[in-house]
């Protein structure tokens, strides 16, 4: 029921926005959030990339950062394992998805999966060897800025769900509020 009225309202800010209704590109990542005392040892890993004990968020989000898809799992849980079902249902949902970028977690057999059986291109951004200290690069800065629409939402800012199906739906509830604010946004006058 709220992916079903999250996905009306994406349609409706998009169609606002000059868009289809349906997006043709995406951009793929995953953001590790530390877990409360409440998440079961089941549904929680330790991502040692980070030095983070708790869930992963995995999500597609088309070009304007309005979410697609999302998928939450454990810490310990590869980009690769979960980036192969977290495109197939993006691509499931969505059919007019054809290009997704992704960052170098994303690369090998992922890449050549997304072509060969879901019919979608899965453009690697890589960063160039003489970039130093953080940088966000091209086309990934907009999932970057979808995972600090989250970080907003208090709720989020730690993972408190006993099921990953109620932290997927905290998700969506956070970026329908967030959409609603910009339908409800006055627009400017054309003259």
């Amino acid at each position: 029921m709220v992916k079903e009225f999250h996905d009306r309202l994406r349609r409706n800010v998009r169609e606002q926005a000059g868009r289809a209704p349906e997006p043709s590109a995406g951009v793929i990542d995953s953001q590790t959030v530390k877990a409360d005392a409440v998440v079961g040892h089941d549904s929680r890993g330790f991502d040692g990339g980070k030095l983070i004990n708790g869930r992963k968020r995995h999500a597609v989000v088309d070009t304007l950062g309005l979410l697609l898809a999302v998928m939450v799992t454990a810490a310990d849980i590869g980009d690769r394992a979960a980036g192969q079902v977290l495109l197939a249902r993006a691509a499931a949902s969505h059919h007019r998805l054809a290009l997704v970028w992704a960052d170098g977690g994303y690369t090998g057999s992922l890449v050549e999966y997304g072509l060969t059986v879901l019919a979608l291109v899965l453009a690697i951004v890589k960063r160039s060897d003489d970039m130093r200290g953080f940088v966000v690069l091209p086309k990934r800065w907009i999932v970057e800025r979808f995972f600090a629409h989250l970080m907003r939402s208090r709720r989020l800012a730690r993972d408190f769900e006993r099921s990953t199906g109620s932290a997927e739906a905290m998700i969506y509830w956070s970026m329908t509020l967030l959409m609603t604010r910009r339908l409800a946004r006055p627009r400017p006058s054309r003259a």
